[in-house]
């Protein structure tokens, strides 16, 4: 940002001093990703009982959805009206911008969980999107230089703009996923009603809910009908072996009610699911 704002200065050009002023967009919204890991790491209390970890979700649906708009905003004001381009100074700074996006996204597919992660898949992506706005404001430097297109730079802002938006709806998508509490998606309930059933002792499972609390940490709670005579220790040793199973699934964290088959079930809708 500061190197445009420099640039745009320098050689005049408006352009670049917009770029810039999207970079600080940018920065705000990478800020907003790293207030949520900041915040997300506060402990739990009896006003929230899981904790900050959702607000990482909800920081990854800001992120991309919010810029892509701006980024459209942007190029509709260009549209209208174009501002007079140095295309020399555009065309240096914009390949400074490409180099630096490079590294950043490397550093980031390299050093952090941008696959399961959505708050650093957002950053990821949205760093690959400034990587693209580099690129796109580099053939549209060139363009402007041999066939003098002012239009080519509102064009490739918005051609960056779509990307990110579909970007940020695929976001969205899985971030909504995790909201509604759906099963994570690199989970079989089929799977998990089987590694349990297998287990020794168990008769039947029902009430059965598998959800995430944020990004690679899911949860489960369940009950297990056992046998009316299992005695204390032989239901201690069951659940230690139920949390073992689960643990190799990706699931660490477990509720698990155990009851016999003369257990009362109050609430039909809730334990209506069952093997």
């Amino acid at each position: 940002m500061i190197v445009e704002v420099v640039g745009g200065l320098l050689t005049n050009s408006l352009a670049l001093l917009s770029d810039a002023e999207h970079m600080l967009s940018d920065a705000v919204s990478l800020g907003i990703g790293l207030l949520a890991f900041t915040l997300g790491e506060r402990v739990a209390n009896y006003s929230k009982t899981y904790g900050y970890k959702r607000i990482e979700i909800l920081a990854a649906v800001f992120t991309l959805i919010i810029i892509a708009l701006y980024i459209f905003y942007e190029a509709l004001k260009r549209f209208t009206n174009p501002p007079e381009v140095a295309s020399n100074g555009m065309l240096i700074i914009a390949v400074i911008g490409l180099v630096v996006n490079i590294f950043v996204a490397l550093l980031l597919m390299r050093r952090a969980d941008t696959k399961e992660n959505l708050n650093l898949r957002a950053a990821y992506l949205h760093v690959i999107g400034d990587m693209l706005g580099s690129i796109g404001a580099i053939i549209a430097a060139l363009l402007i230089m041999i066939f003098n297109w002012g239009w080519a730079d509102p064009l490739a802002s918005v051609i960056v703009a779509i990307l990110v938006l579909v970007s940020g709806f695929r976001i969205s998508k899985d971030a909504l996923h995790v909201l509604m509490e759906g099963t994570p998606k690199n989970m079989e309930m089929n799977d998990i009603l089987a590694a349990i059933s297998d287990i020794k002792g168990i008769i039947s499972i029902h009430d059965l809910h598998v959800w995430s609390i944020t990004s690679g940490k899911h949860a489960l709670s369940c009950h297990v009908v056992v046998d009316g005579n299992m005695m204390v220790e032989d239901s201690q040793a069951l659940l230690r072996k139920l949390e073992g199973t689960l643990h190799h699934v990706g699931i660490d964290h477990v509720t698990i009610q155990i009851e016999d088959q003369n257990h009362p079930h109050h609430n039909v809708v809730m334990c209506q699911m069952a093997t």
